[in-house]
């Protein structure tokens, strides 16, 4: 708790009115990549709080969808369209695929991360399979040249997942911003250029 109180990001957040210090990973990584763009149709796994949708939301511009999905309840944000459920249920899917009128998504957001157990070998298998059901519904929504950003744990099954994600992408690369604790394995998956469906399934 000390060191969450005494975290710079977390006073830089308040000060910027993001309700996560999270938001500055994305931050990072938008502007050394140059991810979010006008008009992108744009999709937040893991949403909760809301502060990576805070940051996309000023960067896409009016002609644009931003949908929100998480489990846990979402306050209202401006030009945000928000889902309380989890995006495996085919229920879920379909309000997304409603929200959007049934276009594609250009870039698919995901800071999800499993409830941890404390039980290091159980928690890296639950990262890397909630890593997997993100890479496979993503392969079956975004549009050509489509983008996907998602945190994962490095250890146990992480090279095999990002074999997996080369295979659907044209790059993949690894991001570990500023603000992700340096003691915590989390990283962050960047790939773009999805290759399409009919490329990638045959």
């Amino acid at each position: 708790m000390n060191e969450h109180v005494n975290d710079s990001y977390v006073k830089k957040a308040k000060k910027a009115g993001y309700r996560a210090r999270s938001a500055f990973k994305l931050e990072e990584i938008d502007k050394k990549d140059k991810l979010l763009k006008p008009g992108q149709n744009v999709v937040d796994l893991g949403a909760a709080p809301g502060g990576w949708c805070q940051y996309a939301r000023k960067k896409l511009g009016k002609k644009s969808h931003l949908i929100a999905v998480d489990l846990l309840p979402i306050e209202a944000i401006t030009g945000v369209e928000i889902i309380q459920g989890d995006f495996t249920d085919p229920q879920v899917r379909q309000q997304i695929n409603d929200m959007l009128d049934n276009q594609a998504i250009d870039l698919v957001l995901s800071d999800m991360a499993p409830n941890i157990s404390g039980i290091a070998s159980a928690d890296q298998a639950r990262s890397i399979g909630l890593a997997e059901g993100v890479l496979d519904w993503s392969c079956s929504v975004l549009a050509a040249e489509g983008g996907l950003l998602m945190k994962v744990f490095q250890g146990s099954g992480f090279d095999q997942l990002r074999k997996d994600v080369l295979a659907n992408f044209r790059s993949v690369a690894v991001r570990k911003p500023g603000a992700s604790r340096s003691r915590s394995a989390e990283v962050y998956l960047l790939a773009r250029g999805f290759k399409g469906i009919s490329e990638t399934s045959g």
